[in-house]
């Protein structure tokens, strides 16, 4: 694959999936791939390039990031035009997916330039293959807003969406998207995971607050996140660890008695005082025998 004249035929864009960890997750298509190309054009040339060496790849490297994406892409486009190949790829998973590529794939669509896959890892349905959630159909998110106005009302606007809902963030702001979450959604069974297919990979499944609990207790949080939201239900079978959780938060608050947390509770989620009766008493059966 070279370079060739304007006058004969245009060249591919690959769109190239790479592992969101572990190295032995890249498929022998993509090294193909990347071996063949004229061109690797990578979100971070240093990070793809260790990639590259790690199976004795040797190839033209160009850098193509958020940064510089919008002055990238015509250069790109122009030797796609000329008969060059190229693979796009992300620092992890598949490109243009809250990644780096969406520009380029639209214009080399635009300019009649064949776009090609080359499929593989995800981290939105890696976690959701093993969340426990329903998967028969959920809505991808990404990251949410940055600007917390527009972040607050675009989770209430989620807030009545059936399907799972698959978040990205970093993990120096999953704990405020999680308190969020709690604030615009309620507090609804989910699954954060983190460090995917790494040495410390860890899932993390329950009611939101216990999983805001998990991370609060610890001095550091680390890795990409990756976090699986259920879908709004009509609480006629909610979650009992749900309500188990709201139980204990209202008890360590110590403002109300047993009484007044099940009838509040009841009404928040429509449910019968009875069945939040019984389980309130369980979780402070509990709670007294752990303080004994």
């Amino acid at each position: 694959m070279r370079e060739s004249s304007p006058s004969q035929k245009k060249g591919v864009l690959y769109v190239v999936a790479t592992p969101i960890g572990n190295r032995e997750d890249i498929t022998l298509r993509a090294l193909n791939n990347l071996r063949k190309v004229d061109l690797v054009a990578a979100e971070d040339t240093r990070k793809s390039g260790d990639l590259l060496a790690h199976y004795g790849i040797k190839n033209r490297l160009i850098s193509f990031h958020e940064h510089n994406e919008t002055k990238r892409t015509p250069e790109l486009i122009a030797k796609l035009l000329n008969g060059t190949t190229i693979a796009l790829i992300s620092n992890a998973g598949t490109p243009s997916v809250s990644d780096p590529g969406y520009r380029l794939i639209k214009a080399a669509i635009a300019n009649q330039i064949a776009v090609t896959p080359i499929p593989g890892v995800s981290a939105a349905t890696a976690a959701m293959s093993v969340s426990g959630l329903p998967t028969d159909s959920f809505v991808f998110i990404g990251f949410a807003p940055k600007k917390k106005g527009k972040r607050l009302k675009f989770l209430t606007e989620l807030g009545t969406e059936r399907r799972p809902l698959i978040f990205y963030e970093s993990p120096k702001r999953i704990s405020a998207l999680l308190e969020e979450i709690i604030s615009c959604m309620g507090d609804r069974n989910a699954v954060l995971a983190r460090e995917m297919t790494k040495l410390h990979e860890e899932f993390v499944r329950g009611p939101v607050s216990q999983i805001l609990k998990t991370l609060k207790s610890r001095a550091e949080i680390k890795g990409e996140c990756t976090l699986l939201v259920a879908g709004f239900t009509d609480n006629k079978e909610l979650d009992s660890e749900i309500i188990a959780a709201e139980v204990r938060a209202a008890l360590e608050k110590q403002k109300s008695g047993l009484a007044e947390i099940v009838k509040l509770i009841a009404q928040k989620y429509g449910l019968s005082k009875n069945r939040v009766y019984e389980l309130a008493l369980k979780v402070k059966s509990q709670r007294t025998k752990s303080r004994s």
